[in-house]
């Protein structure tokens, strides 16, 4: 596992969660291919609808630009190994 190696760029998560997000993000570089980014970003959100009820949804890439609304208190943008991660829980109209 990676855990610990991860470095958080902006989140307004609570630490709980985002351990979560690095611990899942960790486990899923373990399962599959870091050029695999489809089915890492699958495992994470498939973790986070489980734990956190579903509406998650994770981009996982080593570039991408990105526009969206997030409920507070559930989104976090962190790098681990050579990808970037960007999970949120989208917000309801």
């Amino acid at each position: 596992m990676l855990e610990g190696k991860g470095m958080i760029q902006d989140t307004d998560m609570p630490l709980k969660m985002q351990l979560q997000a690095m611990s899942a993000a960790s486990e899923a570089l373990d399962l599959f291919d870091v050029l695999d980014c489809r089915n890492i970003a699958a495992h994470i959100k498939k973790e986070f609808d489980l734990v956190y009820g579903s509406g998650w949804h994770c981009v996982v890439g080593s570039n991408f630009g990105c526009y969206f609304t997030h409920t507070q208190g559930t989104f976090i943008y962190f790098c681990l190994e050579s990808l970037r991660f960007l999970i949120f829980k989208g917000a309801t109209s």
